[in-house]
């Protein structure tokens, strides 16, 4: 069976392909057009997942759309009806759209695969599973469990903001939900846009703030104290209740009623790009240790209901890697699987395993391997030797193409070991949110002043931000405080005290930027300021190149890990052509490019007169 999956219209659409159970191809739209998260029908990532399968629209068993637009609506008219009269400019703002679009799903896919290419309307089956079903389907089916507990857990989807399901074999059977508005996601994000982030892109930033908090102050407390008394009660099966009265996103136009809000926590609502407090650090962890809290409630309660001895987590908050760490170490459950992609775009791969698991009744085998079905999320497009050079020409780049590729390792282990930084470019682009060694920014962890440069001089971002190692996964444990694979930079666990370095007994006290500055560990470039780090294991088996990189530099500098951020700037998607990673190389002030064999030094470039413009083409996040 040929079967697409697609989402769309909210944020990080997306399009995935299986032909019976092996997942072909799976990308982000904003990877294809450029503009970060983007909402709009995936035509390009439609195309792409026909092109990688080798099929047409018309071969296709079923197009599957990753939620119930109807239930949706059913939902926005009873929440603008028990709110009414509050509300009237956000239902007036909301409904033209859904009357001449979202009402009418089918007609607008069918006027919107009409882009891709031509096909026969008549013969197009299309499917429309929950949201939270998408969401269980894409964590449960891909990974090696024939028996699993499903924890979902995102902003909202119909009504479902939070739930717990049992998947068996081939089946997923939804037992308890949380209903909006009551969401842990929505809280997060209410914080998130308090202390000024981006809602739905900035609550990352967020969870890399937290560790700034003092968890021995009294104001840390006090904010928790707050926070259950006035805006959420939080009852023993992880359940909760907020209290809208402080909250607008049911029926307004932003997050949070701000006065209100200023008020409760005595600060005002951060301007995004204004400075950082201590205050705001402190905030910041108290909501995120109240999210773990909820996080580990709503497992116990998982667990105690489905009796499993395995776990899969999906929905935007499987994607607080700090919450997913603690969970992991509560040993609640013997083996937890995360879905790489466990947002909306992963919907779309969520979507098409339901249609054919559950709608078609196909037969599931898992053989209970270490690995699961993701590929390591190495799902998107790939671009050939004659691709790059082509590419590189345009441009008039100055490149050196080596023919082995041990060769190419060789070289740039040494650029890492001189404290270069390099854009590292392979094989499939990452599906999902992280890059993972095929399209990302590396540099040399042992190095003092290497996330400072990369997030000053190349990402253009806060100084705030950490970074991630990658690390051979067999080597792992020499360095981490960790249990478990973490294939997809998922989750965060402590540096090993071994390599921490002695901090001073006011560390707990200092500022933002003198505890940033404070070299904490042997591996300076990747301890955050708690002694953490969000960890990506390496296999062979999934990435053999750069593994064969990392491995390079371990016989090199006897240190098995890179830092590894995203090969982007600042607001862009992560880059998916060789033509977006020469731009993004040439706006940056990284050293080396290296794209599959081929080498650029930034010295050896033409001169690059768009080097300072690219703000103005990306909308900072």
């Amino acid at each position: 069976m040929n079967i697409l999956g697609v989402s769309a219209f909210y944020h990080d659409s997306a399009a995935a392909i299986i032909q019976n159970d092996e997942i072909i191809a799976a990308a982000q739209e904003e990877r294809f057009t450029r503009i970060k998260q983007d909402a709009s029908f995936p035509v390009n990532a439609v195309k792409y997942c026909l092109e990688e399968a080798g099929l047409t629209l018309d071969e296709l068993d079923a197009i599957v759309f990753y939620d119930k637009p109807l239930l949706k609506f059913e939902r926005l008219l009873e929440t603008y009806y028990g709110y009414s009269p509050k509300g009237i400019a956000s239902f007036l703002s909301s409904m033209p759209v859904w009357l001449k679009e979202k009402m009418f799903l089918k007609r607008l896919m069918h006027q919107e695969l009409e882009k891709v290419e031509s096909y026969d309307k008549k013969k197009i089956k299309f499917l429309f599973p929950e949201h939270h079903l998408s969401h269980a389907a894409s964590a449960f089916y891909p990974s090696p469990f024939n028996d699993a507990a499903i924890l979902t857990i995102d902003g909202v989807g119909e009504w479902a903001t939070a739930s717990i399901s049992h998947g068996k074999g081939n089946k997923i059977e939804v037992i308890k939900e949380l209903h909006f508005p009551h969401s842990l996601g929505l809280l997060y994000s209410a914080f998130t846009y308090f202390l000024g982030f981006k809602v739905n892109s900035g609550e990352y930033k967020l969870m890399g703030l937290a560790p700034y908090g003092n968890p021995e102050s009294k104001e840390v407390q006090q904010f928790i104290k707050l926070i259950k008394t006035e805006l959420i009660d939080i009852k023993e099966d992880g359940s909760l209740w907020l209290n809208q009265s402080y909250f607008n996103y049911a029926t307004g136009l932003r997050m949070i009623k701000e006065k209100k809000w200023e008020t409760l926590f005595g600060i005002p609502t951060r301007k995004t790009e204004s400075d950082f407090e201590q205050v705001h650090c402190n905030l910041g962890l108290a909501i995120q240790i109240i999210t773990e809290e909820v996080v580990l409630k709503m497992a116990l309660e998982a667990q105690k209901i489905t009796g499993s001895k395995n776990l899969c987590l999906a929905g935007g908050v499987a994607l607080n890697c700090v919450s997913n760490g603690k969970l992991i170490n509560s040993n609640i459950f013997e083996n937890v699987y995360i879905q790489p992609a466990s947002g909306d775009a992963g919907g779309a791969l969520g979507a098409a395993l339901a249609a054919y698991y559950i709608s078609f009744d196909n037969a599931r085998i898992t053989d209970n391997s270490k690995y699961d079905a993701m590929k390591g999320s190495y799902l998107g497009c790939d671009y050939s030797n004659k691709e790059i050079e082509t590419t590189l020409k345009k441009y008039k780049a100055v490149f050196h193409k080596e023919n082995d590729f041990s060769e190419v390792c060789q070289k740039t282990a040494n650029y890492l070991d001189d404290g270069l930084v390099i854009g590292w470019f392979q094989g499939r682009m990452e599906f999902g949110p992280r890059s993972l060694g095929n399209r990302s920014i590396i540099g040399d962890p042992r190095n003092t002043e290497m996330q400072k440069k990369l997030n000053l001089k190349i990402k253009y971002r806060e100084s705030f931000r950490p970074f991630a190692p990658s690390v051979l996964a067999k080597d792992a444990n020499k360095y981490f405080d960790i249990k478990s694979a973490s294939p997809y930079m998922l989750t965060v666990q402590p540096v090993k005290k071994d390599l921490r370095k002695q901090v001073s007994d006011d560390y707990q006290t200092l500022t933002m930027k003198e505890k940033l500055y404070q070299q904490r560990s042997t591996l300076p470039s990747i301890t955050h300021v708690d002694f953490s780090a969000r960890i990506q294991t390496v296999h062979k088996e999934t990435n053999p190149k750069y593994w064969e990189l990392i491995n390079t530099f371990k016989q090199k500098t006897a240190c098995s890990l890179v830092i590894n951020t995203s090969f982007n700037v600042r607001g862009e998607p992560i880059v998916c052509s060789p033509e977006d990673a020469y731009r993004c190389f040439m706006r940056t002030e990284m050293d080396y490019l290296v794209l599959n064999n081929y080498i650029l030094r930034k010295e050896d470039q033409p001169n690059w007169t768009e080097k300072d413009h690219w703000q103005e083409e990306f909308v900072l996040d």
